[in-house]
């Protein structure tokens, strides 16, 4: 990686050759040949901006006429812009309040520079801004980060437990050669 500090010398032919229209990619070629450097495209671009050489109006400004956009392009953005114009219909019943589900315990409310390594890392607290966050401090469960009843809340109940009925099984019956 090269310094940022260019010499003079180079920053003076930068900004003369930048005057006569050159590209970066030219410009960089030419202060390589001249001094020896190995400068890159985005080397001399960088140091061009540096110092406040801008090209009028971008990259974009240097197209005379607009790229011909293909009909997929078109297409697809008149459907994504249709989309975005239909309004967004209200839902026709307001949501059901979520139940939450909680335990019976009384959290010691650590900080989590109290807690210790068998403590129950369950947080509780931060949920407006400058809430603190604390941790329930209780002794947890072998194998578990909690415990027992807060790796039980963080569980699914028995009753929600999803079981999967078994698929159609299907056999092949193969000819033995």
């Amino acid at each position: 990686m090269q310094s940022t500090d260019w010499p003079d010398q180079h920053s003076k032919m930068l900004c003369e050759l930048h005057a006569q229209g050159r590209s970066y990619a030219e410009i960089a070629r030419a202060l390589n040949a001249q001094f020896g450097t190995a400068y890159t495209r985005n080397a001399t671009l960088g140091r061009g901006k540096r110092i406040g050489l801008v090209t009028p109006g971008g990259p974009k400004a240097a197209r005379s006429a607009p790229r011909p956009m293909s009909a997929a392009i078109r297409t697809g953005r008149r459907s994504a812009e249709a989309a975005m114009a239909r309004p967004i219909p209200a839902p026709s019943k307001p949501a059901a309040p979520v139940q939450l589900r909680c335990v019976g315990i009384s959290p010691r409310l650590l900080s989590l520079d109290r807690l210790e390594a068998n403590d129950c890392h369950y947080p509780y607290g931060g949920e407006r801004d400058g809430d603190p966050i604390t941790f329930c401090g209780h002794p947890r469960q072998p194998g578990s980060c909690y415990c027992t009843p807060h790796y039980h809340l963080t569980r699914l109940p028995p009753e929600e437990t999803v079981v999967r009925p078994a698929g159609p099984l299907i056999l092949r019956l193969v000819a033995a050669a």
